[in-house]
Formats: C-alpha cells, sequence, structure tokens
C-alpha cells in the first residue's frame, strides 16, 4: 500500500496557495452543515464596537481609576475617558435587552426550526452584548467570529454549537447577509460601518431576496456622523435611498420595528419547515 497521503488529507496542500478555493469553499460548507444539523432557518445581526464594555465593568474601571488618582492631582484625561466608557456602556446594556427581548418573541413562534436568531461577530463589546442577552433567554446565539494576529477571541455566551471561525473576510460577510432578516447597528467604528455599507450596497443593488430591516441604533452618536443628505444633494445616490435606513433611539423602539418587519416576514413567506440548507432566502 502507497504511503503517499491522499491530497485531500495533505495539510501541505490544504496550506498551498493551490488550494485557496478549498479553504474557502469550507467556510461556505462547514457552516451550511451545522445551521442545518441546528435547524436555523434565519438570523437577526447585531453590529457595533467591540469597544464597548457593560455598565459593570465601566463602573468597575472608572472606580479603580478614581482610587488610584494622586490626592488632588487627579489625571483628567483619564478620568474623562472613563466616564465616557461609563456613559458608552449603556448601548452595551440597551443590546443585551433587545436581544433578550427579540429572542423571548421569537421562541414563541410555532415551527421545528429556529426563526429570527441573535447573531453577531462573537467578540467583546456589542457583540458580547448582543449574544448575552440570546443566551440570557434561553436561546439559541451564534457567533461568527475572525481569525486574527491579535486574537479577538470569542466571548462566553454563544450556544456550543454555533460558534464560527473564519479565515477569510469575505466568507464571514457573507453568512452575515445569507441569513440575516434584520439588522441592527449598533455605535461603532470603521468595520462596523464596513458591515454597514456593504449590507447597503445589497439591499440598494437588490442582490437581497428580500428587503432586510435595518436598524441604526443610537440617534445621539448616528446623527452627526453619519447625514446622508449631502450624498442625495449631490446626486450620489437616490432620494429613496435613505429610507433604507431606519434610525431608533430606544429598546422599546426598536424591539416594535423589528417585530413588525419580522411578523411581515412571516406573513409573506410560503409555508416550510426547512432549514437553510434546503430554503435559504437570499440569492
Amino acid at each position: 500500500m502507497s504511503n503517499q497521503p491522499l491530497a485531500y488529507r495533505s495539510p501541505e496542500f490544504l496550506d498551498s496557495d493551490e488550494a485557496r478555493p478549498i479553504r474557502i469553499l469550507s467556510e461556505y460548507l462547514e457552516p451550511l452543515r451545522r445551521f442545518r444539523r441546528q435547524r436555523i432557518r434565519d438570523t437577526v445581526v447585531f453590529f457595533g464596537s467591540a469597544r464597548i464594555r457593560s455598565r459593570e465593568a465601566a463602573l468597575c474601571q472608572f472606580r479603580e481609576l478614581e482610587a488610584a488618582a494622586a490626592p488632588g492631582r487627579p489625571d483628567r484625561e483619564v478620568l474623562a475617558q472613563a466616564q465616557r466608557m461609563l456613559d458608552w456602556s449603556k448601548y452595551y446594556e440597551d443590546a443585551r435587552e433587545l436581544a433578550r427581548r427579540l429572542t423571548l418573541w421569537s421562541q414563541q413562534l410555532a415551527g421545528r426550526c429556529h426563526r429570527f436568531v441573535v447573531c453577531s461577530g462573537g467578540g467583546p463589546g456589542i457583540m458580547e452584548a448582543a449574544n448575552r442577552g440570546a443566551y440570557e433567554a434561553g436561546g439559541k446565539t451564534i457567533g461568527l467570529n475572525i481569525r486574527l494576529p491579535f486574537e479577538q477571541g470569542a466571548n462566553a455566551y454563544i450556544s456550543k454549537d454555533l460558534h464560527f471561525e473564519f479565515h477569510y473576510f469575505f466568507m464571514r460577510k457573507f453568512w452575515f447577509a445569507y441569513l440575516a432578516k434584520a439588522l441592527v447597528i449598533f455605535p461603532g467604528g470603521f468595520g462596523t460601518l464596513d458591515e454597514l455599507f456593504e449590507i447597503l450596497t445589497l439591499d440598494q443593488t437588490q442582490k437581497l431576496a428580500e428587503r432586510t430591516e435595518i436598524l441604526l441604533y443610537g440617534t445621539e452618536y448616528w446623527e452627526p456622523i453619519l447625514d446622508l443628505q449631502p450624498m442625495v444633494d449631490w446626486g450620489a445616490i437616490s432620494p429613496a435611498d435613505p429610507a433604507l435606513l431606519t434610525r431608533v433611539g430606544s429598546v422599546d423602539e426598536a424591539f416594535e420595528r423589528l417585530r413588525a418587519a419580522l411578523e411581515a416576514h412571516l406573513a409573506a413567506e410560503p409555508e416550510s419547515e426547512e432549514a437553510p440548507a434546503l430554503a435559504h432566502t437570499n440569492r
């Protein structure tokens, strides 16, 4: 018998440039297989900064810095930054509560598949908050993590069989879009904006089979950052395009808009008990 390894079992070959298509295909087929087994039909995706901490963690940090400050000579810049983190923690708590409410609502839906499962990038910050809220509601929750040189690390609230690690950013983005029926965009940086505009472009160019509800959460943060009217004025986008985004400022408002949009999806779809491997809804 030959000692030569089969090509598909050769680590040297699988790590080579020539095998890149196989690695890319693996990041489609392996998640698809797991989503089928877990009967995940669709998702609601939460995007936002990895730097936002829970109120408990931000308050602890603030108190530690306050206690460490020299008497009569506090480091005002450090304390001001800690105060900003404490103020920003409200978005962590809002994401956690919204994910909790959404999961409790979705668990009441009939059928054998899991509907509108909370999905995040799997890391800290807003991602952790979303997974945590769904976990605390007793539901399944998905983390699509990315393998980086500086390890992001997965948060502790992702369901055991729904933690995914990706090498390719574009395959991770594919899975964000493929199952999503809605997205909630919390305050964030370049990565959050990249993910937002990826979905907006797909929606604007009708590359999604169905209208995806996109909520921009946090009026006081987003208003000065994301004013789209100049793009309309210059003719870069159509006057109707800003309406692809719905701006919300509270958990109550976000939940009601999400529920209305998802109920509309349920009313419009054909009867099916199939998981995404058999009944995907995005092109």
